[in-house]
C-alpha cells in the first residue's frame, strides 16, 4: 500500500505498484484480490495527499509549474471532460501524465468525492486486469524475477528512480516558489 502512495503522489516510481503486484500474484494467486485492494487504496491515498496540496495551490499553482500554452490546453480539457480525463489517466500506463492530470482537476477544484470515487474504481480495474495476467504468467514471470540480470535491472530501475523522485520532487518546489508565468 505504501508504494501505491508513494507511486501516485509527486515521486516518480513508474510501473512500482504494477511489478509488485505482478510479483505477489504470481507468487500467490489467491491473495489476487487483496493485492489488487492494497495497490488501489495506496494509490488512492497518494491521489489524496496530491489533492490536498494542488487543491490549496489552486489554478495560480498550476500556472507556476505548467507553460501558459499548456495550462490553457489543460484547463479547457478539464473543463469538458474531467471524469473521462481523470479515468484515462488511472488506466494508462506510464509515460500518461498521471499525477499532472490529477493535480490539474484538484487545482481546478474538481468534486473531490468524485476524483477519488473515480481513481479507487479505475485503479482498482487496472490492477485487477494486471493480476489476471500476472496469474496465467506466473511461473514464466517468478522464473525471470528470480534471475540475476532482472536483479541488477531492478537495481537500475531504483536508481531511476530515485533520481527521477528528486528531479520531480526539486522541480515542483522550485517552480511553486518562483512567481507565475505570464499569460
Amino acid at each position: 500500500m505504501l508504494l501505491g502512495v508513494l507511486d501516485s503522489s509527486f515521486l516518480f516510481l513508474p510501473f512500482g505498484n504494477d511489478i509488485l503486484l505482478v510479483y505477489l500474484v504470481a507468487r500467490d494467486g489467491p491473495g489476487l484480490p487483496w493485492y489488487v485492494l492494497a495497490a488501489a487504496t495506496g494509490s488512492t491515498m497518494g491521489v489524496i495527499l496530491l489533492d490536498l496540496v494542488s487543491r490549496r495551490l489552486g489554478q495560480e499553482g498550476l500556472a507556476r509549474v505548467l507553460h501558459p500554452k499548456r495550462l490553457k490546453y489543460v484547463m479547457a480539457k478539464m473543463k469538458q471532460r474531467a471524469a473521462m480525463g481523470i479515468l484515462i489517466a488511472c488506466l494508462a500506463p506510464p509515460p500518461f501524465p498521471f499525477t499532472l492530470v490529477i493535480a490539474a482537476a484538484s487545482a481546478l477544484q474538481y468534486r473531490r468525492t468524485r476524483l477519488i470515487g473515480i481513481v479507487f474504481a479505475a485503479r482498482s480495474l487496472r490492477f485487477f486486469l494486471i493480476g489476471l495476467a500476472a496469474l496465467h504468467y506466473g511461473r514464466r514471470i517468478l522464473r525471470v524475477a528470480s534471475s540475476s540480470g532482472f536483479e541488477w535491472f531492478m537495481i537500475g530501475f531504483t536508481l531511476v528512480c530515485l533520481i527521477g523522485s528528486t528531479i520531480s520532487v526539486s522541480h515542483w518546489v522550485r517552480r511553486s516558489k518562483t512567481s507565475p508565468r505570464a499569460a
